[in-house]
């Protein structure tokens, strides 16, 4: 019973939060980005989670998946059916390139990744402010990186535009995510890895590789590397972020 009622209660919850998001979007962009875009996702993601496991129990959280899904596809058959489009489609195309059954498939499996993008969003807004303030990691602008546009791109209708923008939102939180590592590992550890193969994987992520010091090096050379890299500088950015270069925002300080 329990499943049942939190399935319904949250299925009407989640179609009500989107006709209102729908209608409050028309009036702002706010939404369409940190930290308006945080508020956001955390309505239709966590906090009905929360909800339900202190109204139903665990049971309720399940129900509360189901009826998140549920209320999704309403959304998404009847934004299809508002739009009257029966031409291009997304979905309808990697159908055929794959098969219905297999696209779906593939497409709920990707569901489970939201907790874990949650989580780091979770990080960047807790962890990496600290790291701001103790050891100068340079800070960021999160709307420039956690925001969603595809809305705007024409024809997008349904299905489509659900997971445009749900990857459009984990695109942003990924490269947010790897900027804020890149700092973190060349100035921590500017040690290249075992074996060399690792080191070209890992080259697009952490452009800095290259320079670090040498696997069969020494700490003090990793000493010398960081005097070199950081000494008089007012943010302890990453080798290659924009404000190392003439006129960026860093620049070291007379005498470094």
């Amino acid at each position: 019973m329990r499943l049942i009622v939190s399935f319904i209660l949250f299925c009407l919850l989640e179609l009500g939060l989107i006709a209102g998001l729908l209608a409050l979007g028309r009036r702002t962009d706010r939404l369409t980005a940190a930290p308006g875009l945080d508020l956001v996702v955390s309505a239709l993601t966590w906090i009905p989670w929360v909800l339900a496991v202190w109204l139903c129990g665990w049971v309720g959280l399940l129900g509360c998946v189901l009826g998140q899904l549920a209320a999704m596809e309403a959304f998404c058959f009847w934004h299809e059916k508002r739009s009257g489009r029966g031409g291009s489609s997304i979905l309808r195309t990697l159908n055929g390139l794959t098969s219905p059954v297999a696209n779906n498939v593939a497409l709920l499996a990707t569901v489970p990744a939201l907790p874990a993008f949650l989580l780091i969003r979770f990080s960047q807004l807790t962890t990496y402010p600290i790291l701001v303030r103790t050891i100068r990691l340079p800070p960021y602008n999160h709307a420039e990186w956690v925001s969603v546009s595809r809305q705007k791109f024409s024809g997008l209708v349904g299905h489509d535009l659900v997971w445009c923008l749900y990857c459009d939102w984990m695109t942003g939180i990924y490269a947010l995510g790897g900027e804020m590592l890149r700092n973190l590992e060349s100035f921590w550890c500017p040690i290249r890895f075992y074996p060399g193969k690792k080191c070209e994987n890992c080259k697009l992520d952490f452009p800095d590789i290259p320079q670090w010091v040498p696997a069969d090096g020494t700490v003090e050379d990793v000493e010398v590397k960081l005097v070199e890299k950081y000494a008089g500088r007012k943010w302890n950015s990453w080798w290659g972020h924009p404000d190392r270069k003439p006129g960026g925002k860093s620049t070291p300080q007379a005498g470094a």
